[in-house]
């Protein structure tokens, strides 16, 4: 197998030989590698990427070698999908700019363009002979999936926009198995599995549908599929059997699969985790896979799931309690990115570090959080942002009135998307957290969407109906940069000077807005892309920011935090927030 893992405070790739019992390090990059993946003649592939997020796919042998170019006369470009066939043939997506190209060629060969698109696309697959591809763009396009074969000639074109709900494409049958590509169809309030063949077309499978956001990946047999369910904040496994029409769950333990695949013969392999236990690998046949690192001693505080009644719903909420002191404990509500993403009953270093201090953590799944449903993802009845502010008010609300959280010694930390809402909930309801931490955020939407890349733009305008030109009134309403006079609580900004998708000149020109206030505040910047992937600047924000808050919240002074934060440890999960 390939993993990502901590290499001397780095995010590295990795092979682990079951045979041998050993791991090797592949990647040795300053700026760390975080996408890496194998081939099935074992040959193994990382993303060599600078700062701005751009770079080419690389391969060696599996028990090391020469690093070589995967497809050569392919220019740079963003990490827009990779697909190896048993037989050596190799494509790529490489987004340029405003279009996408696919290249295909013999590993460590020449490249041959199949295609060149405008926007935003991806390359999701590739048939194990090599004949036929698969491209997505976002799910409610008209051409959500496009399959075509090698030499650019289009087959079939699935789209996601019409009365059948949004589509997703997931991968093709194994080797030796008829040419079958899984997909997931969201009809109404459910999510189907969907399957396609160049004889029967799209299928959508009503037998098999669930409430929540999943994806599925072959059984080796091709003749089932293993389904991954995020629901309400943790996972679910399931096999869905073609042949018998049949939705059997798997068991697992409680908590966050943040991986799993099956291997012949029976064999399933997990990358579990919950609260209290970073990342773990698992199989069900004994195989021998890399050991991970763990924290000493317990992870410290409890968990418990609250809810709070809303107007679409209630609003699920995480709460992690320090196991010293009394309620209403001083609080820090940690705000997810994405916006289409979920916190989960998995660990997360900044929850640690900040239970470890002494503070309750709130984690609010607010409305368009993935894993409650379709029209929970769907709910922005307040606007783009307001909604999910309104949703963290009342949650805070709820928290003060079961005596859990002090109201004078709460504050907001957040990341990308994330460090948005912090912004945003600061300047429309100044006074009802006490400080904020937001990190990369969007703060001018108009300003960002005007240079971050093309699939944040084209994310932008799916949220808002349109770009900037076309609704101003909605970008202006949700910008942070609007509310910037209004902001009366302690604020720390952590930017990066090489961000393309929370672009750095919108972020001064919201320091600017605040200088002109005379708003309280300070900045951090970082000489890194969004996606950072070296510990010591993720180490850097922690120390400053529990620090911030530490004397915000709760008045005190200290010139290291209380413990060491917890570190990823070797193996461990890397998560990156998406805008």
């Amino acid at each position: 197998m390939v993993f990502t893992a901590d290499a001397d405070g780095r995010c590295e790739v990795f092979t682990w030989d079951a045979g041998t019992r050993r791991a090797r390090r592949v990647t040795d990059r300053p700026g760390g590698t975080l996408h890496g993946a194998i081939d099935a003649d074992a040959h193994v592939w990382w993303f060599a990427e600078d700062a701005r997020g751009v770079g080419h796919w690389r391969f060696q042998p599996f028990t090391g070698g020469t690093d070589l170019p995967g497809l050569t006369g392919v220019p740079d470009g963003t990490a827009r999908g990779l697909a190896v066939t048993g037989g050596a043939t190799a494509a790529v997506g490489i987004g340029l700019d405003d279009s996408t190209t696919v290249r295909v060629g013999p590993r460590g060969g020449p490249g041959r363009e199949v295609t060149r698109v405008d926007g935003t696309v991806s390359l999701t697959g590739l048939t194990p002979a090599g004949d036929l591809l698969v491209l997505s763009r976002a799910a409610d396009s008209p051409r959500a999936v496009t399959l075509l074969t090698t030499t650019g000639a289009e087959v079939a074109v699935l789209p996601g926009d019409g009365p059948h709900g949004r589509l997703w494409a997931l991968g093709f049958t194994p080797a030796g198995v008829h040419t079958t590509l899984l997909l997931v169809r969201e009809h109404e309030d459910r999510y189907l599995l969907a399957t396609w063949t160049a004889a029967t077309g799209a299928l959508t499978h009503a037998w098999c549908a669930l409430d929540t956001q999943f994806t599925a990946r072959w059984y080796p047999d091709g003749r089932s599929a293993l389904i991954r369910q995020d629901r309400h904040g943790r996972s679910l496994l399931h096999r869905a059997d073609f042949a018998r029409r049949t939705l059997e769950p798997v068991p697992a333990p409680p908590g966050t699969l943040l991986d799993a695949a099956p291997h012949p013969g029976g064999d399933l392999h997990t990358l579990w985790t919950d609260s209290s236990h970073p990342p773990r690998m698992t199989s069900t046949a004994g195989t021998p896979l890399p050991p991970l690192g763990t924290v000493e001693g317990r992870v410290p505080g409890t968990l418990r799931d609250l809810r709070t009644p809303g107007p679409d719903g209630p609003v699920h909420t995480l709460l992690s309690l320090p196991e010293s002191g009394r309620a209403p404990y001083p609080a820090v509500f940690l705000v997810h990115g994405g916006p289409a993403d979920h916190d989960r009953d998995a660990y997360d270093g900044t929850v640690h570090s900040l239970v470890a201090s002494g503070f309750a953590v709130v984690r609010v799944n607010y409305r368009g959080s993935t894993g409650y449903g379709p029209r929970w993802q769907r709910a922005h009845r307040d606007g783009v942002g307001h909604t999910q502010v309104a949703d963290l008010a009342a949650v805070h609300a709820d928290l003060t009135a079961r005596l859990l959280i002090r109201p004078d010694a709460t504050g907001l930390w957040g990341s990308s998307w994330g460090g948005y809402l912090v912004l945003l909930a600061l300047g429309t309801r100044p006074g009802l957290w006490r400080a904020g931490v937001a990190v990369k955020p969007v703060a001018d939407y108009a300003a960002a969407h005007a240079v971050a890349t093309p699939a944040l733009r084209a994310l932008d305008e799916r949220l808002f109906g349109g770009n900037p030109e076309q609704v101003p009134d909605a970008y202006a309403h949700s910008s942070p940069i609007r509310y910037a006079d209004r902001v009366r609580d302690p604020l720390l900004v952590v930017a990066a000077t090489h961000d393309a998708k929370c672009p750095a000149a919108q972020v001064r020109s919201y320091l600017a807005a605040l200088d002109a206030a005379g708003a309280r505040h300070e900045s951090l910047w970082l000489d890194t892309g969004h996606d950072g992937y070296d510990g010591a600047d993720h180490v850097n924000v922690l120390r400053r920011a529990v620090l911030f808050l530490d004397q915000r919240l709760r008045g005190t002074t200290r010139t290291t935090p209380p413990r060491r934060p917890a570190p990823s440890g070797a193996g461990s999960a890397h998560h990156t927030v998406k805008h």
